[in-house]
């Protein structure tokens, strides 16, 4: 089984994922089949009401009117767009609002005036010192390239103005290192202004360490919104963070946030968003929370990064929600291109708290989840339950290429079962080539593997592989009851000796269809079972199951 540790390069990630999936897959053909796979799905308009509880409206009443203005929007009038995906001659993988990110780096570079070290403002660089006014003098207003040469720089803290790029000589090579009496809610490297917005803004080529070791080590790292991090873009529009590091950072290696998070409730988004921003090429490890993360913000594109090896001590311990990648509250228009999570609680978490709306319109094109918890995860907590408000906002995810290796339980939070996959109460999702391994030996404790769930609907498994999970319950679930999931098509199925159970389709799960499905079990009890009598099955063919087909309790020894 594939081991990738914290210097794991991630611009192998595309390479890598051929190999583990053992197809050279031709991408852009890929991604046009799960647009089109998209398309087709029920089209549910969403919009953001602005309908709230009552305590809500009388605790925003009694705020100043500015404060208001300020802290939150109601998205009310905007339309549901979904941004779609280019592919260059070259393979390379982007969405398409990229090009007016590329103009805008072009106009950034005429505007830099000058170039200086940081070293001929006084930066002395030995790990020892404190650097943090040479940094601020060098930085000045802006408009300027500040190179950070090899070395330790210890500051209070950098924050950057507008039109400006902060340079070092790589990862690994210089290190900006938080001082050992910073506070614990201070960020390492952010924007200058997160009330009225900072743009062009550029971070390459360095580590960033939060230095978590000045802390007590059964202390809690992280005093929560976008603070404790090693890098926050607040209010940013067009920002790009290239080949940097993140170390041991107190709640995330990289936030890309609105001016405060806004926990306001379902259909509500926080003002001041980051915009137009492209990370590329990072590493980070020993996160209190996540490694990366995204706030209520748009147009936002990460690709060729790789985040391992969380501390969790943002949260109490067991219960350390701490994800490699994770798109939350309210962000809109995420790519995730290429990236790889090692041993995190979720590789990938897409998903909202119960007050806040959720992130939505979000592109997974190739990733690599090895050892996480819940490779993928995607869900609108609070919204799950028939007892539950439905969720406004939580819709429009679609994945290619995706790869699960080997889930596993986690002391990051002790009582999570392991799961390839998961999606609860989001509707219009398409997974299409989804490579799912998993360790023959390992004790999955009959628990399945991929779940569809708690109030899902439209929801497409289209190229799916699966094997080696031989002590999971059952491969794909589809839950039924109360809080059922609807609406689910599972495609183009291979299942080579994996669970004793393939497909499960749920009790009150109305539309549900199964097609084209090979699976080989060892003595397994049953292939295909749905309760349903609906469940619309064709062309399977299941060997080495006791009954290869039960539909409404009548079995069935294959469909064609």
């Amino acid at each position: 089984m594939i081991y990738l540790d914290k210097k794991h390069d991630p611009r192998k990630n595309r390479a890598l994922i051929s190999q583990i999936s053992k197809k050279e897959l031709d991408i852009k053909k890929a991604i046009k089949e799960t647009d089109e796979l998209f398309q087709q799905l029920n089209k549910h308009k969403y919009q953001y009401t602005g309908a709230q509880h009552r305590s809500v409206f009388l605790f925003i009443k009694r705020l100043p009117k500015l404060l208001a203005d300020l802290v939150l929007t109601s998205s009310s009038n905007e339309p549901s767009i979904s941004s779609d995906t280019c592919v260059n001659e070259q393979g390379e993988i982007f969405p398409e609002w990229k090009p007016l990110l590329d103009e805008e780096y072009k106009k950034f570079l005429n505007e830099i005036n000058s170039e200086v070290n940081v070293k001929d403002f006084g930066a002395a660089g030995d790990g020892i010192t404190d650097d943090t006014e040479a940094f601020r003098k060098a930085l000045g207003n802006g408009r300027v390239q500040v190179y950070v040469p090899e070395g330790i720089f210890i500051t209070k803290g950098i924050t950057l103005p507008s039109w400006t790029c902060l340079v070092g000589a790589g990862k690994g090579l210089t290190t900006i290192k938080l001082h050992h009496q910073a506070p614990k809610g201070r960020r390492l490297i952010t924007n200058a202004n997160h009330w009225r917005g900072n743009h062009h803004i550029l971070v390459e080529g360095m580590s960033l360490d939060w230095n978590a070791d000045r802390l007590c080590p059964t202390d809690k790292t992280s005093t929560w919104g976008n603070h404790s991090s090693c890098l926050t873009y607040a209010n940013v529009t067009f920002g790009w963070v290239k080949g940097v590091e993140g170390i041991n950072p107190g709640l995330h290696c990289f936030d890309v946030s609105s001016t405060l998070y806004n926990y306001s409730g379902d259909g509500y988004r926080a003002r001041g968003p980051s915009k137009y921003v492209w990370l590329d090429h990072l590493n980070g490890y020993g996160f209190g929370d996540d490694g990366i993360t995204t706030h209520h913000s748009d147009n936002i594109l990460i690709s060729n990064s790789h985040m391992c090896d969380p501390s969790g001590r943002a949260h109490n311990k067991g219960f350390s929600n701490s994800n490699g990648i994770e798109v939350d509250d309210g962000s809109r228009h995420v790519w995730l291109v290429n990236n790889s999570t090692s041993r995190c609680f979720g590789g990938v978490e897409i998903k909202a708290h119960h007050n806040s709306s959720a992130a939505a319109d979000v592109q997974i094109i190739g990733h690599i989840s090895v050892n996480d918890n819940r490779s993928y995860n995607f869900r609108h907590i609070g919204h799950h339950k028939i007892t539950d408000p439905e969720s406004k906002t939580a819709f429009n995810i679609r994945a290619t290429n995706l790869v699960a290796l080997a889930p596993i339980y986690t002391d990051l939070y002790a009582g999570s079962t392991p799961r390839a996959l998961v999606v609860s109460a989001y509707k219009n999702v398409v997974i299409n080539h989804f490579t799912l391994i998993g360790d023959p030996d390992y004790d999955y404790h009959k628990n399945p593997v991929i779940a569809i769930q708690y109030r899902s609907r439209n929801v497409v498994l289209n190229n799916i592989t699966i094997r080696g999970f031989k002590k999971a319950g059952t491969d794909i679930k589809v839950f039924g009851g109360d809080n059922h999931a609807d609406r689910v098509q599972i495609r183009n199925v291979r299942i080579d000796h994996s669970a004793p159970k393939a497909i499960d389709i749920g009790s009150r799960v109305k539309n549900a269809s199964i097609a084209d499905v090979k699976a080989a079990g060892d003595n397994g009890a049953f292939g295909i079972k749905a309760v349903n009598a609906e469940t619309k099955t064709s062309n399977v063919l299941l060997k080495g199951y006791k009954v290869p087909v039960s539909v409404a309790g009548n079995e069935h020894k294959n469909f064609s």
